[in-house]
């Protein structure tokens, strides 16, 4: 049975409706990724689906008592007070209660007096009457098991931890339907793992929002995308999904184009005059009314954003030299004895977990921070465009025209003057948007803006402080487009794993104690780099004698090997099974016609994953 099913829910802010007739069906066990350009209304369904927007017109139905969560894209800034009080927070009036037991407790610690032990027996009582012990327990294993620290304030935790700490809030409740909007937003890529991790591993269904292609690739069952207030839904993964819908919108285009070419015949054929109005013909008349009413209402797919840089004089060969450059803020070594040397058309990728002092570094390179110890060297001829992740280069009260143009209304782009309107709508923003303050953008818009002002000057050095962050999916691949195409050089911090791996040529990776190690080539390239250096030291540190001396090899026991020779046939067993599940799953009519074996079939596909992981590791074991 359906956990919740939407039937022709329609929901307007007075425009186009933002949700036109949709229709969704959730399944127990389902991990539902949620598509759509920014702006599109995806936020405004997940409220709809949390029971936080009440739909203008069509029907709900859910599973009776199911619990939703939902963990908003935004850490709230008003948010204070104990890690456990703000996951008990998720609790309601029940929480409220736990965490004055809590700091009841916790003071009774130190503070023997009478008013203490009071004060503890009345939370004791205040609990036991609204039954908050099992609540209690619910609150003890979040917080194990996200490996929080429960008495730490959170307004001090890193913005991964808290990202953490507000997970472990919408899990408290237990919910059937877990709603994650863009819950990578900001991590490091540790934190971004972890988060994988434990997503793959929780059994509640998900439905979430993210632009992190990796995560949706790894986590989505099935995609449904949001376009001009239509939801179409694609089972089986990201890389499927961007097949068929390609070819959706081709089949659209097509469609659309015979649709217009025969409308026109038709408006051709009424000028005729009086030929057309004869009573034989005002069945003809009336079909062709039907197909201006259908045309006018069609909408149109928002446009592509048309990014591109300015041409500029080429820099020097050598762009920057560094030699020998150590920071530390005392006791924190940020870096140690660093040397590297960037290269005229290197893209550089810097990879680090939160406070490993990413920032610095770019700071050293482009001159605005003296090292402490050893040596900066810029080239020549160098023009540097700076994306800064905290838009401070964004006025909040000035409108996006202002911004852009500084109070004039022409800009020079290639040498050319051009009006700002017009440059505006190549990212994407209509004229009555440009004339919109900034501060009532979206975190996408606000990102479109500042890649819109970073590209008004000539430069022949970009560098990019976490730009992908709350852009929609079509414009971060084209913005990796422009960059693997950039002929100049390339500075790119970024958590964002496919990003980095389809952009950089080399990367600079903190790796603890103030080493920055380089590597060729991306994210994963690191990963490979890193396992074989991190293995050659244990093969080095063999001593000459154990090299020599080889076990002798040991011989198969029978019932061994008749279970090696078995093991082929089970592996291809299940490989067939996980076919033959997959292609009913990739059915677009599988889950309204199916939709009691969802879930069923969702737990078998997980079975074979481990059993074949099982299998592989068994053969290997065997056959070694």
């Amino acid at each position: 049975m359906a956990l919740i099913t939407l039937r022709d829910v329609v929901v307007s802010f007075g425009g186009p409706p933002l949700l036109d007739g949709l229709n969704l069906q959730i399944d127990p066990g389902e991990r539902v990724c949620l598509v759509g350009r920014n702006g599109a209304g995806k936020s405004t369904l997940m409220k709809v689906l949390a029971g936080q927007i009440i739909p203008d017109d069509g029907q709900i139905e859910r599973q009776q008592g199911l619990v939703v969560t939902r963990l908003k894209q935004e850490v709230p800034h008003d948010t204070s007070g104990s890690v456990y009080d703000v996951v008990a927070e998720g609790l309601g009036k029940q929480g409220e209660l736990l965490s004055h037991y809590h700091h009841a407790s916790q003071r009774l610690a130190t503070d023997f007096s009478d008013a203490a032990m009071a004060e503890l027996e009345r939370a004791q009582h205040a609990l036991e009457a609204n039954d908050g012990w099992d609540a209690s327990q619910r609150i003890d294993t979040v917080i194990s098991r996200l490996d929080l620290p429960a008495d730490a304030e959170f307004s001090a935790l890193s913005g991964g931890m808290k990202r953490r700490v507000l997970m472990a809030q919408a899990l408290v409740l237990d919910p059937d339907l877990l709603l994650l909007d863009e819950p990578t937003n900001h991590l490091d890529i540790e934190a971004i793992n972890w988060m994988e991790e434990f997503l793959l591993s929780y059994k509640a269904t998900l439905l979430f929002v993210t632009h992190d292609r990796m995560l949706l690739q790894h986590l989505a069952t099935r995609i449904i995308d949001l376009d001009r207030g239509r939801l179409t839904s694609w089972p089986g993964d990201y890389a499927t999904y961007l097949e068929r819908k390609e070819a959706a919108l081709e089949a659209e285009e097509t469609a659309n184009a015979l649709f217009d070419k025969k409308l026109a015949e038709e408006e051709k054929w009424i000028r005729q005059g009086i030929k057309a109005r004869r009573t034989r013909n005002e069945g003809r008349v009336r079909a062709l009314k039907a197909m201006r009413q259908e045309h006018s209402e069609r909408r149109k797919r928002m446009g592509t954003a048309n990014i591109k840089t300015q041409a500029t004089e080429t820099s020097g060969k050598i762009v920057i030299e560094v030699e020998n450059v150590s920071q530390a803020y005392g006791d924190k070594v940020i870096l140690k004895d660093f040397s590297t040397t960037i290269m005229r058309g290197d893209k550089i990728g810097i990879i680090g977990p939160n406070g490993a002092g990413k920032s610095t570094l770019l700071k050293i390179l482009l001159g605005k921070l003296e090292p402490q110890q050893g040596t900066v060297k810029q080239g020549t001829k160098l023009e540097i465009a700076y994306f800064d992740q905290h838009r401070a280069q964004l006025d909040a009260e000035k409108t996006v025209i202002d911004n852009i143009g500084d109070g004039s209304d022409e800009i020079l782009i290639n040498g050319k003057p051009r009006h700002v309107i017009s440059y505006m709508q190549d990212f994407l923003f209509s004229p009555q948007r440009a004339r919109t303050p900034v501060k009532a953008l979206s975190g996408g818009e606000r990102n479109r803006l500042l890649l819109a002002k970073l590209f008004t000057r000539p430069a022949n050095m970009l560098v990019m402080d976490e730009p992908t962050n709350d852009l929609d999916v079509e414009t971060l691949e084209l913005l990796e487009e422009l960059l693997i195409e950039y002929k100049g050089t390339l500075l790119l911090v970024s958590h964002d794993r496919a990003f980095i791996n389809n952009v950089v040529t080399d990367s600079l990776v903190f790796e603890g104690n103030g080493q920055v190690n380089d590597y060729v080539g991306g994210y994963d390239d690191w990963l490979r780099q890193r396992k074989v250096n991190d293995d050659k030291p244990a093969a080095k540190a063999k001593p000459v004698e154990q090299q020599t001396k080889q076990k002798p090899s040991k011989k198969l026991s029978y019932k061994d090997q008749r279970e090696l020779d078995a093991l082929p046939k089970q592996i291809e067993a299940l490989e067939a099974e996980m076919e033959q599940i997959q292609q009913s799953m990739s059915d677009p009519e599988f889950y309204q016609k199916q939709g009691d074996k969802v879930s069923e079939l969702n737990a078998r596909r997980e079975e074979i994953e481990k059993e074949l992981a099982q299998c592989y590791e068994r053969w290997e074991a065997l056959d070694a």
